[in-house]
């Protein structure tokens, strides 16, 4: 990206790419700062972009999780920390987070788990199991609802 363009062309370009799919500030921040772009300009073309609504947290993250489950196949702690990674305000990450039910982890979960456990290779069922817990954990799956699948196998 030239040195030379100015705020106006920054926010354009940055418009562009948010007006294709969802980005959060962060995003836009970290594409500025690869272009070099001075503090005092980033900040006023991220000001921009939330006032025109570009950007908008709450509706990224809800995109986001929707996503990460849907299509990653992730569980809410995995998710959590992906959010926190992109500097997402834990007060919206914890909102969008609480509106999605257990039941739609299970949805994801049930065949991961059922997938997974068609691969462990195991001396025991406490070895079996203990595997496929690690294996849901690694997804981001909370304790809770992985005992919930495990025992209604």
């Amino acid at each position: 990206m030239p040195k030379e363009l100015n705020e106006q062309q920054i926010f354009l370009k940055l418009s562009s790419i948010c007006a294709s799919a969802e980005h959060c500030s962060y995003d836009m921040e970290q594409k500025m700062i690869r272009w070099q772009v001075p503090e005092k300009i980033q900040a006023k073309v991220i000001q921009r972009l939330i006032e025109e609504r570009f950007i908008d947290e709450e509706r990224y993250c809800r995109a986001f999780v929707h996503d990460k489950i849907r299509y990653n196949k992730w569980g809410q702690l995995k998710i959590e920390q992906a959010l926190f990674q992109k500097h997402i305000d834990r007060d919206i990450a914890s909102h969008v987070l609480d509106e999605i039910e257990d039941e739609e982890y299970l949805d994801v979960l049930r065949p991961l788990i059922k997938s997974k456990s068609k691969t462990i290779k195991a001396e025991s069922e406490y070895e079996f199991n203990g595997k496929l817990i690690k294996f849901a954990l690694s997804r981001g799956f909370t304790m809770k609802l992985i005992q919930s699948v495990i025992h209604d196998e």
